[in-house]
């Protein structure tokens, strides 16, 4: 299988296994569905602590008001009474008044901060150091995860506005976000290999030979974002094994500054009659009362 180390800019995403017989654009769907999946669920466990913190999302029309304010618009949570934890929900304000304030309890909060980080350990970038690859089950399967768990803290489900739940549902609107810059098309997803531009219409093969264990590192880009930087001489680990040794060297250098030079010349080596004294045999003789 021929290994590509994914990567977005000079940022490592993930490592993921083909065949050099594969086509350039079901290589290109499939690397873009992994790296728009990896957002989603990144997007997802941003929200869920949230969640758990302060219970769901306003409507937006409640979204940002004081309680004054709400009153005087006689305006009501139709989502407050159907959408009930599981266990109970204890009260905790949210302060910039998105979430309604009725939040899960202890034991159901620990399901949703327990799956966020299962879910991020599967999709982590942390993948690729540890060589292993990243695949559309694995973030199918950390999606899963997160819906379970709101299910079973939820199970009455959430608001149709909440966020998690459009992202579940996707019907995500990005629209006027950063996130929605990070997003790839599929249709728009490049990958750039040795400074070359892979083309819709050939191969893999066609671009690295058929040799089945190459291992070679892409670059995603968006189309129209022309061509990514160039990989780095050196690794980041590198550059800071050589920083350390820089530094202990200025070290070194400085200490042999600030010593005396003549030191050397107290030494038993540097003494030149030694060897006369040693014929002599004057070279053990110590002065002083025994």
């Amino acid at each position: 299988m021929v290994q590509l180390h994914v990567k977005r800019g000079e940022e490592s995403q993930f490592l993921f296994n083909t065949t050099v017989d594969i086509a350039l654009e079901t290589l290109f769907e499939e690397v873009t569905a992994i790296y728009n999946g990896r957002l989603k669920v990144e997007r997802i466990c941003s929200e869920v602590p949230e969640l758990a913190e302060h219970g769901i999302t306003l409507p937006p029309n409640m979204q940002g008001l004081t309680d004054d304010q709400v009153l005087d618009l006689k305006l009501h949570d139709e989502w407050e009474d159907t959408c009930i934890p599981s266990g109970g929900a204890e009260f905790k304000k949210d302060e910039i008044g998105r979430r309604n304030g009725h939040a899960p309890n202890e034991k159901m909060k620990d399901v949703l901060k327990k799956t966020v980080e299962e879910a991020k350990a599967l999709i982590s970038k942390k993948q690729a150091q540890a060589n292993a690859c990243v695949t559309k089950e694995m973030v199918k399967e950390a999606l899963d995860l997160l819906r379970g768990a709101v299910m079973i803290v939820y199970p009455m489900g959430l608001p149709p506005h909440d966020p998690i739940r459009m992202e579940l549902e996707d019907n995500e609107d990005l629209a006027g976000t950063q996130a929605a810059l990070q997003v790839i098309p599929a249709e728009e997803g490049q990958l750039w290999w040795a400074q070359k531009e892979m083309q819709r219409g050939k191969k893999l093969q066609d671009y690295i030979g058929k040799n089945e264990k190459t291992k070679i590192v892409v670059k995603l880009q968006k189309r129209g974002q022309g061509a990514p930087a160039r990989e780095p001489m050196v690794t980041e680990e590198q550059q800071k094994q050589m920083m350390l040794h820089y530094h202990r060297r200025q070290e070194e250098l400085k200490k042999l500054d600030e010593a005396d030079d003549d030191t050397h010349l107290h030494s038993e080596w540097s003494d030149r009659q030694a060897l006369k004294k040693q014929f002599q045999g004057l070279s053990n003789i110590k002065w002083g009362p025994r």
